[in-house]
C-alpha cells in the first residue's frame, strides 16, 4: 500500500516515536509543580518550546503549545481580534484559505482576496481589501489542496505598512522551512510534518495586541488551558527538528517525483487539468483533474489498486458541494486527485501509481456511461435536461451534444447541481468552447455553451 495523502497527516517520524516513548517515562508529571519529577517535566516543556522556537523563527515565549492546529487558528484570531476590538472588527482572508480560518472569519466582518488559477493571490489585493476598521490579516503559507505557495512576505510588508497584524497559516509548510517575511502570528499543526495529532503551535509576536479568549488559565500564557500534553509536545518538537535537518535533500528528490507526475499524467490519461502553480509550490503536493470522472469512484478505485490519495472534488457524499479552493481558482472540480508524497517515497511508488492512474480512470468513465440526454433542438441550439444528475454528468451531457449544433450554435444545459456552476465553464476552458453564462431557471439554472469549434 502506497501512502500519498502527507497533506492530510504525514506518517509518524521515527524520531517523534522514540521521543513519544521517552518522553512518556520522564514527563508524565505536572511541568508546574516544585517537586522532582514535576521539574524534570517542566526540563522536557522548556526544551520543547526552545526546539520549536528555532524552527518556527521566534522567541520561547511567543510561542503556545495547543491541541490542535485547529485550535491554534481560532485561538490566535480570536485572540487578535479582541486584542485589536478598538480598531474595529473588520478581517481580511484569502479565498483558498483553510476551512479552519474561513469558519473563524464568518464571526466578523470579513473580506476574502481572490486568487488566480494556480491559487496565488496577489499582494495588491490586500492593499485593495484594507480599510481603517482593520483589525487582522490572514494569508496561508501555501495552500493545502494544490500546494501553490504564497507570497506572505510581500503582504506582509504591506500589512506592517498599515499597521495591520498578519497570521499566516504555516500548518503544510513549516516541516520545509521557517515562514519569511514581518508575519506577526503563525499557527502550525504537528501532524503535518510527522509529528502526534493534537499538538499544535501559536506564535504572537512580542508588540501584537492580543487578548485570550474563554475562562482564564495559567498554563501555556493563558492561551491554551487546560494540561499540557507534554509527551506529544516533545514528540512534535522533536520531529519537527528531524525533518527541518533532512528537508533540503527530501525537497530536491520530491520535487523531480512530483514533476514527473505533473509532465506525464496528461500524456497517460485524455481530458486531464493539472492545476496549482507549476514553481512556486511545495515539493510534495500534485493536484489534477479528470474530466468525466466522479472523484469519490476514482478515489475507491486507487485504493482497490494500492494508493491512498484524497480529493478536492465536487462529487464526494459527505458535501455534494465544489471545493471551495478550486472553485476560487475557476478551475475544474470533478475528478479531482491531490497526491501529497510522505517523505521516503520511492521512485518505484510514483513509476507504479503512473501504470495504475490510467487503468482507474478508464474504470471510473465506462462506468459512469450516462444515457442519452433528453435534447431538444430549437434552431440553431439544443437544450440539455440534467436536472437531478450530479456532475459529472452535467458536463458528459454536454461533451456528448456539443457536435450536434453547428459552429456558432449553443447548447443551454439546465442542473441543479452547484458543481456545474464551476465545472461547465472549466470544460469549456479546456475544450476551446466559450461559455456564455448562467441564465435563470424554472429548477436550477441554464448554463449557455456556445460551439467554438
Amino acid at each position: 500500500m502506497s501512502y500519498f495523502d502527507a497533506a492530510s497527516s504525514a506518517p509518524l517520524h521515527p524520531v517523534a516515536r522514540q521521543a513519544l516513548l521517552a518522553a512518556l517515562d520522564e514527563g508524565w508529571a505536572d511541568p508546574s509543580r516544585l517537586y522532582r519529577e514535576g521539574r524534570r517535566a517542566r526540563l522536557l516543556l522548556d526544551a520543547a518550546r526552545e526546539a520549536a522556537a528555532d524552527a518556527v523563527g521566534c522567541r520561547p515565549d511567543e510561542l503556545t503549545f495547543t491541541s490542535s492546529g485547529t485550535r491554534a487558528v481560532h485561538t490566535g484570531i480570536a485572540g487578535a481580534l479582541a486584542g485589536r476590538r478598538r480598531i474595529g472588527r473588520h478581517l481580511i482572508v484569502s479565498a483558498v484559505e483553510h476551512s479552519s480560518v474561513l469558519h473563524s472569519a464568518e464571526l466578523f466582518d470579513v473580506t476574502e482576496v481572490p486568487v488566480g488559477r494556480t491559487g496565488g493571490v496577489s499582494p495588491q489585493g490586500y492593499v485593495d481589501a484594507l480599510r481603517p476598521d482593520t483589525a487582522l490579516a490572514c494569508l496561508q503559507s501555501a495552500n493545502h489542496e494544490v500546494g501553490t505557495v504564497q507570497p506572505v512576505a510581500e503582504v506582509a510588508a504591506v500589512c506592517q505598512e498599515a499597521g495591520v497584524p498578519l497570521l499566516v497559516d504555516a500548518a503544510q509548510s513549516l516541516g520545509w522551512g521557517p515562514v519569511e517575511g514581518g508575519w506577526s502570528l503563525l499557527t502550525a499543526s504537528a501532524h503535518k510534518w510527522g509529528g502526534p495529532s493534537g499538538v499544535g503551535l501559536l506564535a504572537v509576536r512580542k508588540g501584537v495586541r492580543f487578548s485570550p479568549q474563554g475562562p482564564a488559565d495559567e498554563r501555556e500564557s493563558g492561551r491554551a488551558p487546560g494540561f499540557e500534553n507534554l509527551p506529544a509536545i516533545v514528540a512534535a518538537a522533536a520531529s519537527l527538528r528531524a525533518v527541518r535537518a533532512e528537508a533540503a535533500q527530501e525537497a530536491v528528490r520530491l520535487r523531480e517525483l512530483t514533476a514527473r507526475i505533473r509532465a506525464r499524467v496528461p500524456q497517460l490519461v485524455a481530458d486531464v487539468d493539472v492545476v496549482g502553480d507549476a514553481e512556486r509550490r511545495l515539493p510534495g503536493i500534485v493536484t489534477f483533474s479528470c474530466l468525466y470522472v466522479d472523484g469519490e469512484t476514482l478515489l475507491h478505485e486507487l485504493d482497490r489498486e494500492g494508493f491512498s490519495v484524497s480529493s478536492g472534488s465536487s462529487c464526494t457524499s459527505s458535501t455534494l458541494t465544489p471545493s471551495h479552493v478550486l472553485k476560487a481558482m475557476g478551475v475544474l472540480s470533478e475528478g479531482n486527485v491531490r497526491v501529497s508524497l510522505p517523505t521516503g517515497t520511492t521512485s518505484e511508488d510514483v513509476d507504479r501509481f503512473l501504470e495504475v492512474l490510467p487503468r482507474a480512470v478508464a474504470a471510473v468513465r465506462s462506468r459512469l456511461d450516462a444515457p442519452m440526454p433528453s435534447a431538444t433542438p430549437h434552431e440553431d441550439s439544443l437544450v440539455v435536461d440534467a436536472l437531478g444528475k450530479r456532475c459529472p454528468i452535467p458536463v458528459i451531457e454536454l461533451a456528448k451534444v456539443i457536435g450536434d449544433v453547428p459552429v456558432g450554435g449553443t447548447v443551454r444545459v439546465l442542473s441543479d447541481d452547484e458543481a456545474a456552476r464551476l465545472d461547465i465553464p472549466a470544460w469549456c476552458e479546456m475544450r476551446e468552447q466559450e461559455y456564455v453564462g448562467e441564465e435563470p431557471a424554472d429548477r436550477g439554472s441554464a448554463y449557455v455553451v456556445r460551439r467554438i469549434s
